[in-house]
């Protein structure tokens, strides 16, 4: 006899324990643990404002002095703009990288992401981030 079919021979409390406790094992719904940008600072500080809030985005304004990153973070798909560039270490999926990232750059993510940065450059760092809702 399956699991499925004790449960309901017996009663709703062992389908609702089953349901409480099996489910959200096999769920293929993935949660992130990490921060998202504004929540995310820096040695407990933030790095981050919020420029706009509605229905449709979140806009994030970041600033980075020399010496300043971003802890391990989650963005949603976004689209960021670089106000004022500067040098960056990158932690990501891929690796450790060092990147210039110029003033008047632009990116895009259409997937959910996760990156560590720190500023090591000579010049404070400002991004707009506009996050899809």
């Amino acid at each position: 006899m399956s699991i499925i079919t004790h449960i309901k021979k017996n009663n709703l409390f062992e389908l609702v324990t089953f349901l409480l406790i099996i489910l959200p094992i096999v769920s293929c719904k993935h949660q992130n643990t990490l921060p998202d940008p504004l929540e995310a600072g820096w040695n407990n500080k933030a790095v981050c404002e919020v420029l706009e809030d509605n229905d449709n985005i979140r806009v994030l304004k970041c600033s980075f002095p020399p010496g300043i990153g971003h802890e391990k973070h989650y963005h949603n798909p976004h689209f960021g703009y670089t106000l004022a560039g500067s040098t960056f270490k990158i932690k990501d999926t891929t690796g450790i990288r060092e990147v210039h990232v110029p003033t008047d750059y632009s990116f895009s993510k259409d997937e959910i992401s996760t990156h560590e940065v720190l500023n090591i450059g000579d010049s404070t760092a400002v991004f707009l981030i506009i996050e899809y809702k």
